[in-house]
């Protein structure tokens, strides 16, 4: 040791602080990896340009797959709410009770375990920014399914993605811009403040689905773009429509790019697990590999999603992972990757790609399995090699992906095996799925307001909807005292709530005098204040939509009103109307007034 004290001291104290160092660093690198989820919406299997896609260039998406693992044929369901409920959980959708979209169908079952339930248990802080989709009143919330901080909308598809009205946490809120752009900069600023422990955030961005609204930045590159990767059938391409799908798939592409980069700002590449894929087939005829089907179909096209999965040092880089998988699958991989324990007392009908993953070679065996694909009354089967399609049409995969060769005489057994799988699926996991009498939870104790929308309710009398697509609807020409907006209800736990409604109402027709009834409780307001506004939404997209527009909404405070616990039929009528009608209803809420100390 040196002769001189005061350096001998502070060679130890450099000894020490390096040694604690390397203690800290040795500590991060083994503890639980953060897991981030990218999941895009009505974004298909050739809308990447990894996948020979000619026409659009995603940089960022096409490195985590030369970083990481990509699985050649991944499936979902043909549409949006039946995949998060198979992601979110390992099992097929029915057996979720997830049977449609929208008014109450996107549901996920309360005894249903996520995977943020999983890893939450597991000491993660968990987070969803995006499109949820799996239900709204809490709590069917993402905060009631293991999420500590939501900030997104809860619906299926959304009328506006510029400024939008959007749900912090079960607080209706303004977003920021580009509503895409703003769920990532959300999940960067969750990702900062919980870079100290495992984290999990959830991006189910919500395009290209419709409406077609994107920033003039990426609109402009294709705004005048020759279209050379073609649909199997071009005459049924809509190539405006197309352009806007790619622009906002290379928005996509971007924000995936922010986060990566935010991960190498922070030191956390190699510590975090990055996925990325789609809900479903492409939302219109356009390139998707010649494969047969789009959204909506139990086709190849309309179920084959890219799946990418990144973790730097711990699974194989730039492997093309060549057996069958799907969205069912995700949860145990996650959880086998992350060494976090199962919750759910319910059996998965996923497993863990796990041993597909791994550094060193694939196993010369994976044993073949057989996928379902279902929507509706439609269910198909596939295996390794073969698919069976919902008329019990067979098709080898391997030599014809555009499906144009029924091969069902020429290999009976196997078509026979298929029909198996399909006829079981329909007897062990459809019957009653979709047979729905679950209420609308209201008041539930733990969340101190409850939305209840339009898309929820029913009416009677001659009230339109403003979209034959409910999720981003409103109620408008309600001009009879005749007229009711009603919703099948369970008040969770009674109490004093403070009664809210979103509206627009033109000058001349304030004063209509409106009613909300629950059992024998009655609470009565006037619409006392003009809120106008035009419809919103054209101005910002580049293909005329099919769905509704919507409006800029101003809100009303009704009253308080004790609501009892039970079930029954909250109807909200008007019983006097001194203009042409009451208003253009959208949604009321509930905030629960807490009791005085």
């Amino acid at each position: 040791m040196s002769s001189n004290p005061a350096k001998a001291l502070l060679c130890l104290i450099v000894v020490l602080f390096l040694s604690t160092a390397d203690c800290g660093a040795a500590e991060r690198s083994t503890t639980s990896p953060n897991i981030i989820v990218f999941l895009s919406d009505d974004q298909g299997w050739g809308d990447l340009s990894l996948n020979g896609n000619e026409n659009l260039s995603t940089p960022n998406i096409d490195q985590l797959a030369k970083e990481g693992t990509q699985f050649d044929r991944f499936f979902v369901c043909p549409v949006c709410s039946p995949t998060r409920a198979e992601f979110l959980t390992g099992r097929y959708h029915p057996r979720g009770g997830v049977y449609g979209v929208s008014t109450g169908g996107e549901r996920l079952n309360l005894d249903e375990v996520t995977i943020a339930d999983t890893l939450k248990a597991a000491g993660y802080a968990t987070a969803a920014f995006g499109k949820w989709h799996n239900g709204m009143q809490y709590p069917y919330h993402p905060l009631g399914r293991g999420f500590q901080e939501f900030y997104g909308f809860c619906s299926g598809h959304w009328g506006q993605y510029f400024t939008p009205m959007l749900d912090h946490n079960g607080e209706i809120v303004t977003g920021e811009g580009f509503c895409i752009d703003d769920f990532t900069n959300h999940a960067i600023r969750f990702i900062e403040e919980n870079q100290d422990e495992p984290f999990f955030v959830y991006l189910p961005y919500n395009t290209p689905h419709s409406p077609m609204q994107v920033p003039d930045t990426w609109w402009n590159r294709f705004a005048d773009k020759e279209i050379t990767s073609r649909h199997r059938d071009p005459d049924k391409e809509d190539v405006v429509f197309t352009r806007a799908a790619l622009a906002m798939c290379e928005n996509i592409d971007w924000n995936v790019g922010r986060v990566l980069q935010t991960l190498d700002r922070l030191q956390l590449t190699n510590d975090t697990i990055v996925l990325y894929f789609c809900d479903n087939g492409p939302n219109s005829f356009r390139w998707n590999g010649g494969m047969k089907g789009r959204k909506g179909s139990t086709d190849e096209g309309g179920v084959r999603s890219p799946l990418i999965i990144r973790w730097p040092g711990k699974i194989a880089a730039g492997r093309k992972a060549e057996p069958i998988a799907a969205a069912i699958d995700l949860l145990p991989t996650i959880a086998d990757l992350a060494s976090v324990p199962l919750i759910s007392t319910k059996s998965l009908d996923g497993v863990s790609l796990k041993p597909l993953l791994a550094p060193e070679a694939i196993p010369n065996e994976w044993p073949d399995r057989t996928l379902i694909s279902h929507w509706g009354k439609r269910v198909a089967a596939r295996n390794q090699r073969f698919r069976l399609d919902d008329a019990g049409h067979l098709f080898d995969m391997s030599i014809d992906p555009g499906q144009y060769s029924n091969l069902a005489e020429q290999h009976p057994e196997i078509t026979e095996e298929l029909k198996d799988a399909v006829r079981r699926y329909r007897n062990e996991v459809m019957p009653g799925y979709d047979k729905d009498s679950r209420p609308f939870l209201i008041a539930h104790p733990d969340f101190a307001i409850t939305q209840l929308p339009a898309r929820d309710a029913v009416t009677v009398g001659g009230m339109t909807r403003s979209s034959r697509h409910p999720n981003c609807s409103y109620f408008s020409n309600w001009c009879s005292t005749e007229d009711a907006i009603h919703w099948k209800v369970d008040v969770v736990e009674e109490g004093e709530f403070e009664v809210g409604i979103y509206y627009t109402c033109a000058a001349p027709d304030v004063g209509a005098t409106i009613q909300l009834r629950f059992r024998d409780v009655m609470l009565e307001g006037i619409v006392s204040d003009p809120v106008e506004s035009a419809l919103i939404g054209g101005s910002d997209d580049r293909v005329e939509r099919g769905e509704g527009y919507v409006k800029n909404f101003g809100r009303m405070t009704l009253g308080r009103m004790h609501l009892p616990k039970g079930t029954g039929t909250l109807t909200l009528s008007a019983t006097d109307i001194p203009g042409s009608q009451v208003m253009d209803f959208r949604l009321l809420t509930l905030r629960r007034i807490s009791a005085e100390p």
